[in-house]
This record gives structure tokens, C-alpha cells and sequence, in this order.
């Protein structure tokens, strides 16, 4: 394992919400060099068949392995709920959704057992959180919403705006009648409307996913003897797109303080 230490950890998403997790991992892991990949041509995946996302998925996880990673974080929930089992058997690159964290944190805080999950229609109906949050504790009751609109909203940059204070209401009402404890930010996106979802939410434990699998590469890094070893060099990040990489170096400011180089590669 020594030998993998300073290869990049791979990280990918369908467009640029993958950069929350970019930014999260960087936090947690400040060493690291990172290959991060978004699927430009292709977004958004919410709305793409099971098949179709397996098959991006898996020529995603080919391109990552050309680029000689050694831990890959599938950062898109919906690639994660969808592709995930199939990505585990095919490669042997280590590969990390971001369901499972974000359901095990959940689960910790939980005290009342009632948690709640937002994301893409397709993250909600393949009920891969539900699951999860079963599996750890099948005493937790989950309730689950999907909120369309909250990623228009975020690349249009209105985190908080009166239009975006009035979909978040009207998307988590229900939700907070239901009692839930803690609610997971199933989607890349979400995280910058922390804000406004928690002032409709109120004594809400957020849970945001990036952070949550940034905390489970360390532990997976750290526990096998993976972490990069470079004399507190800080690490570097390479960016690439399927398309549009000035639309996306121009969208990125939204997730990044500072300005980045984007190169577009064909899969």
C-alpha cells in the first residue's frame, strides 16, 4: 500500500456540484493530490435511466483508472444510489459513495429516529438512503422529498434570495411536520442553501454528505496506510470536463474561492 500513497485521490460527479466534496476533502485531507472529473456533456444524470448511469459511470471510473488513482468518491448521490455495486465488482480501485456516509452520520445524531433525506427525484425513488439508514438501524423512520429546483437555484446563484426562501418552504413544510431530528442534503448542491434550509428547518441537524465522506476517505486512507506522505506540501487538483470547461471554470466560483484550470477530455 506505501506504494499508492502519493497517487491522487479520483473524484467525480455529473457536473459541478462534485466540487462541494472537492472542497470538503481538501479540508480533511490537505496533502492530497485530486483528479476531479465532471461529466459536462452529460448532465444533469437525475433524470437518466439506471443502465445510462452505470454505462457513464463505468467509462467515468475507466478514465480515473488511466490517471492511476488509488481511492475513487463517486460524488454525484444519484451515480452513487445507482452505480455504486456494480462500479465495486468491476474495478479494484477502492471505490466511496456518498450514501453511506451521509446515512451513518444521520444515524449518530439521531436521537428521536426520525430523518429525513432531500435530493434528485431519481436519488429519492431509488430509496438508497432509506435503505441504508435501515440497515444501520432499522428502528429509524425515514422520510424523504425531492427538490428539483434547489439546483437551478444554486447554479443561478440565488443561495438567498426571497424566490429560494419560498421553494424551500414550500418543498420542506411537510417535512418538518413530520418531527424528523436530522435531515441529510442528498444532493452535491444543497449544501450552499445551508442557510435557508436551516432557517425553514429550525432545530434541524443538517447533515451535509461531502463533509460526511470527506471524514470516510480519511479513515479509509489513514487505516490502510494510504495517506500521501508529502512534508506538508499542500496537494494539487486537476480539473477535467466532458464539455465546456469556460462554462465550467466560470460556474466553478460558485463552490471555489479561487480561479482554476479546466481541461476537456473525451471518454
Amino acid at each position: 500500500m506505501k506504494s499508492l500513497r502519493n497517487r491522487p485521490i479520483g473524484i467525480f460527479d455529473s457536473g459541478i456540484g462534485g466540487l462541494t466534496v472537492v472542497r470538503s476533502v481538501r479540508r480533511y485531507l490537505p496533502e492530497e493530490d485530486i483528479i476531479y472529473f465532471g461529466d459536462t456533456a452529460r448532465v444533469p444524470y437525475g433524470n437518466k435511466s439506471k443502465a445510462t448511469i452505470i454505462r457513464f459511470a463505468r467509462e467515468i471510473m475507466d478514465f480515473m483508472a488511466s490517471k492511476k488513482v488509488k481511492m475513487v468518491i463517486v460524488a454525484c448521490n444519484t451515480a452513487s444510489s445507482l452505480s455504486l455495486p456494480t462500479l465495486k465488482r468491476s474495478y479494484d480501485i477502492p471505490v466511496m459513495g456518498v450514501i453511506v456516509p451521509g446515512a451513518d452520520e444521520a444515524v449518530t445524531v439521531s436521537w428521536n429516529r426520525r430523518i429525513g433525506v432531500i435530493g434528485t427525484r431519481s436519488t429519492v425513488a431509488s430509496g438508497a438512503y432509506q435503505k441504508e439508514i435501515g440497515r444501520i438501524d432499522r428502528r429509524c423512520k425515514v422520510f424523504a422529498k425531492s427538490c428539483p429546483l434547489f439546483v437551478p437555484l444554486v447554479e443561478n446563484r440565488f443561495f438567498a434570495d426571497p424566490i429560494t426562501r419560498h421553494v424551500a418552504r414550500l418543498y420542506l413544510n411537510g417535512l418538518k411536520k413530520k418531527g424528523i431530528d436530522s435531515l441529510i442534503l442528498g444532493c452535491t448542491h444543497y449544501p450552499l442553501l445551508k442557510g435557508i434550509i436551516g432557517q425553514v428547518m429550525g432545530n434541524v441537524k443538517l447533515i451535509d454528505s461531502s463533509v460526511a465522506v470527506a471524514k470516510h476517505a480519511k479513515a479509509s486512507l489513514e487505516g490502510n496506510d494510504m495517506c500521501a506522505r508529502r512534508r506538508g506540501r499542500k496537494g494539487k487538483t486537476k480539473y477535467y470536463v466532458s464539455d465546456d470547461p469556460e462554462g465550467f471554470k466560470s460556474s466553478a466560483g460558485i463552490f471555489l474561492k479561487k480561479g482554476i484550470k479546466v481541461s476537456k477530455v473525451g471518454l
